[in-house]
């Protein structure tokens, strides 16, 4: 089995290296930045299994280091620390993308803990995502290659490019709940913003396709204010 990738940027040297041993101890590839400039050029010449950023950086902050990573990649797992305690920073980081947050001074063996389940969810999506050409829904078959939604008795339906994107997210990160920003990012590209609502119909028409009773949704659910999720 190949050793699991991991970026550290963190600009303080004495916890840079502490934290390096410490993964490395555990089994994990480390590669070190030391501030936010260096570590984005690293990201984009290799590939991770997860990210854990520093917040205040040198040359380019935390933050814009994850807003930047996600542009581009929706999958990398990103770990925020930060010496900042306060529930504005940690939804801040958590609004940029971040998939956790945790306070200095933090207890090492929290930190592996964290990264361990972290990086078994970036394994996990990518077995997922190499397998997911068609999936089924209740008596319904959808093909991802071909967008076509196969009924129980062999008829088919076109489904539009838009909307086996946003079933393959759903579907890929089931029983979570996908933000709006992830679905912008992933769905729409950020080449046009729908609002609310127009993600809301599509899940209409999902529940139309897949639900014994669309009024009782049982697989697709809007969480006001949050996102959306598909239970399977």
């Amino acid at each position: 089995m190949s050793l699991q990738r991991i970026l550290l940027v963190e600009d303080e040297e004495h916890l840079l290296e502490a934290i390096k041993l410490n993964l490395e101890l555990e089994g994990y590839h480390v590669t070190v930045a030391t501030d936010g400039k260096k570590a984005l050029k690293i990201v984009k010449e290799e590939r991770f299994n997860l990210a854990i950023l520093d917040v205040m950086l040198p040359e380019i902050d935390g933050f814009q280091v994850c807003e930047t990573i996600r542009l581009e990649n929706t999958e990398l797992p990103i770990l925020f620390l930060t010496a900042k305690n306060t529930s504005e920073d940690r939804v801040m980081g958590l609004k940029k993308g971040a998939d956790d947050y945790l306070t200095k001074p933090f207890n090492l063996e929290e930190l592996i803990l964290r990264v361990g389940i972290l990086v078994k969810r970036s394994i996990r999506n990518k077995e997922e995502g190499k397998s997911l050409n068609t999936y089924k829904i209740g008596d319904k078959e959808i093909n991802f290659t071909s967008f076509e939604l196969t009924e129980a008795n062999g008829s088919k339906t076109m489904l539009t490019k838009k909307e086996a994107m946003l079933l393959k997210l759903l579907i890929e990160r089931h029983n979570e709940v996908v933000s709006r920003e992830q679905i912008l990012e992933t769905v729409w590209n950020y080449d046009v913003y729908p609002s609310t609502r127009t993600i809301d119909n599509f899940i209409l028409s999902f529940r139309k396709y897949f639900e014994p009773n669309p009024k009782e949704p049982r697989y697709f659910h809007s969480v006001r204010g949050v996102g959306y999720k598909f239970t399977d």
